[in-house]
């Protein structure tokens, strides 16, 4: 969990305006970071557990994470009021994340997804990215693993693939 409390205190600090990071869009940074990281790498970032919620994928441990960074005085939360009656949270970095955990690729990744998010997205624009066949196909509260991330490389299925799973299963 000290990974995802890090990268989360980082996203706080990397996206100063806090107009612009809530819950909904912190998690999709997350989710994207360690899809993305899982897809080059074999590796997460965070090594965060994902579950299905009604806006997209969340990290299990998110709101424990929160609830310290807090608690130790690394980030303030403020819950503003906005249309509707509905309230927003806003995420504020009060001291610098600790990276040293991270190598220059995550922190560079995660740089470019912060960025993209944070200015180029709302909240219910990222939220709808996420709401894939994968998502689509998994229950409230079911976990997502980030292998799902390969579900997404559609392909049609050829020659090689049939051999490979032949040869694979002893078919002759």
């Amino acid at each position: 969990m000290e990974k995802l409390k890090n990268i989360t205190h980082y996203i706080c600090e990397k996206c100063s305006d806090p107009t612009k990071l809530g819950a909904t869009k912190l998690n999709k940074i997350l989710w994207f970071i360690d899809c993305m990281s899982y897809e080059k790498t074999g590796n997460p970032v965070t090594e965060a557990t994902y579950i299905k919620r009604q806006f997209g994928p969340v990290p299990r441990e998110i709101l424990n994470v929160k609830r310290a960074l807090q608690e130790e005085g690394k980030i303030a939360i403020r819950n503003d009021p906005v249309c509707g009656g509905r309230k927003q949270e806003k995420l504020i970095s009060l001291t610098e994340p600790n990276i040293k955990d991270f190598s220059p690729e995550e922190i560079s990744l995660s740089d470019s997804i912060i960025e993209d998010i944070c200015f180029n997205h709302t909240a219910q624009s990222i939220s709808e990215l996420t709401h894939d066949e994968v998502w689509e196909a998994a229950e409230i509260g079911e976990q997502l693993p980030l292998f799902v991330v390969f579900a997404r490389n559609k392909g049609e299925i050829n020659e090689n693939d049939v051999a490979w799973a032949k040869e694979k299963l002893n078919i002759v």
